[in-house]
C-alpha cells in the first residue's frame, strides 16, 4: 500500500489483486494473510459464528486466530494501522470482504455438493451487488444451466416444507433451488411456462388445499410472487419483481394467492407505496372500520364479489342470495363511502380501494420479510 496512490490505477491494482485470489480458489486464511501483506499492517476478519482470522504485517498468524468461517454470512473485516489511514484502505476492506464471501460460497458448494437450499451460493446469484463472474461461478456450483433462463419466486408461508412440496407438484418446470431468505423463501425455477398460466395453476392449487376464508388461526397457505424469466445474470431483477408481486397476493375470498409481476402492468407502481401510506388511505380506513362488524364485513365481501362479477344477478348467484339482498348491501356501502357504483369512475375507485386494502393487509404481514435489499 505504501507504493500506491489514490488514483484510479491504484484502485484497479487492488481490485485485480483480490480478483486473482478469488480465481485461484484461495481459502479464507490465504485471503486474509494476503490482505495483511498488501496493507502492511495487521488485518482481521470475524464471522457471526465467532470465527476469527488475524495476520500481522509480515503474514504471520496472530495467537487469537480461530479459523473456520461460516458460509452465508458477511464477515466483519478491519485493519489495525498504528498511524494515519491510507487513502485506499476502504477499497482494500471492501474487496477483502467480497473475496471472503465468494470463497465461503465456493467452499460451501464443494462441501455440500451444491445441495438444494445452499444459502451462500443463492445469495450470490440473487444479490445485485455481486460481480457477473461470481454469479456465473455460483450458478455452476448450483448445477444450473447458464444457457437457460431462470425465474425467481418469492414465497411467504407459515411452514416452508408443505409450501415447497405444493409448488414442486404444480410447477411445470424443474424446481431448481430454494433457500430461506428472512421470512420468505426464494425459489429459482427453470421453466418455459407463461407467467399468467403459472400464476393461475399455483393459485388454484393453493386454494384447493387451503380454502378461503380460513378460520381464525388456521394456516392461510402460501402466497407466491412470480418474477419474469430472465438470464441467470439477471436473477436479482426477477427476485425484485417477485417480491413486488408478492405484495398483491391475498387470502381474502376474491384475492389471488399467486401473482405474476408482468400481468400487473402499471399496477406494479402501487408496490412502491410504503405500508404506512396504504394503511392511512382514508377510503381503506373507512372500509376497515366497516369490516369490524358482521354486517359491514358482509357488505365489503359483497362489494368484492360485485367488482369481480360485474352485475347484481351474477354476484347474487355466486353468493347464493337474492339479487335484492346484494342491492341492499351495496346501497348501504355506497352511503358510507360516498360512491355511486352505477358510475364507471366510482366502480373503478371501489376496485382500486379493495386492491389497496388487500395490499395493506398482506404488506402488514410481510413487513418483517425484506431481504437482499428493499422490495421496491
Amino acid at each position: 500500500m505504501s507504493g500506491l496512490g489514490s488514483d484510479s490505477v491504484s484502485v484497479l491494482r487492488i481490485i485485480s489483486y483480490f480478483d486473482a485470489l478469488g480465481e485461484s480458489a484461495a481459502n479464507a486464511d490465504t485471503i486474509v494473510r494476503s490482505a495483511a501483506l498488501l496493507a502492511e499492517c495487521p488485518v482481521g476478519a470475524r464471522w457471526a459464528a465467532g470465527s476469527v482470522i488475524r495476520y500481522d504485517a509480515l503474514g504471520a498468524p496472530l495467537d487469537e486466530s480461530r479459523p473456520g468461517p461460516s458460509a452465508g454470512s458477511d464477515p466483519e473485516v478491519w485493519l489495525e494501522r498504528g498511524g494515519a489511514e491510507r487513502p485506499l484502505d476502504s477499497v482494500l476492506l471492501d474487496r477483502l470482504r467480497h473475496t471472503l464471501r465468494v470463497a465461503a460460497a465456493q467452499s460451501a458448494g464443494v462441501r455440500t455438493g451444491s445441495q438444494m437450499g445452499d444459502p451462500a451460493l443463492l445469495e450470490v446469484v440473487l444479490s445485485d451487488k455481486e460481480r457477473r463472474e461470481d454469479r456465473l461461478r455460483a450458478v455452476q456450483l448450483l448445477g444450473l444451466d447458464p444457457a437457460q433462463h431462470v425465474r425467481v419466486l418469492a414465497v411467504s408461508a407459515a411452514s416452508s416444507g408443505p409450501a415447497m412440496e405444493l409448488i414442486a407438484q404444480t410447477c411445470p418446470g424443474r424446481l431448481v433451488r430454494s433457500v430461506a431468505a428472512g421470512n420468505l423463501t426464494a425459489v429459482l425455477l427453470q421453466d418455459a411456462a407463461d407467467s399468467r398460466v403459472l400464476a393461475t395453476d399455483l393459485h388454484e392449487a393453493i386454494v384447493a388445499r387451503y380454502p378461503s376464508p380460513a378460520t381464525l388461526g388456521a394456516d392461510r397457505g402460501p402466497w407466491v410472487g412470480i418474477g419474469e424469466r430472465m438470464s441467470v445474470y439477471a436473477a436479482p431483477a426477477s427476485w425484485k419483481q417477485a417480491r413486488r408481486a408478492l405484495r398483491f397476493a391475498s387470502s381474502t375470498l376474491y384475492g389471488r394467492r399467486a401473482v405474476a409481476y408482468a400481468p400487473l402492468s402499471s399496477l406494479h407502481l402501487l408496490a412502491e407505496l410504503p405500508l404506512e401510506r396504504l394503511l392511512n388511505d382514508p377510503d381503506v380506513a373507512r372500509l376497515n372500520a366497516l369490516a369490524t362488524s358482521a354486517t359491514g364485513q358482509q357488505a365489503v365481501a359483497t362489494l368484492e364479489a360485485f367488482c369481480v362479477f360485474g352485475s347484481l344477478r351474477r354476484t347474487a348467484a355466486e353468493l347464493h342470495v337474492h339479487h335484492s339482498t346484494v342491492a341492499a348491501r351495496l346501497a348501504h356501502l355506497e352511503a358510507e363511502m360516498g360512491w355511486n357504483l352505477e358510475e364507471s369512475v366510482d366502480r373503478f375507485i371501489a376496485t382500486l380501494v379493495l386492491m389497496i386494502r388487500r395490499m395493506a393487509l398482506t404488506s402488514t404481514e410481510l413487513a418483517a420479510s425484506e431481504v437482499f435489499g428493499p422490495q421496491g
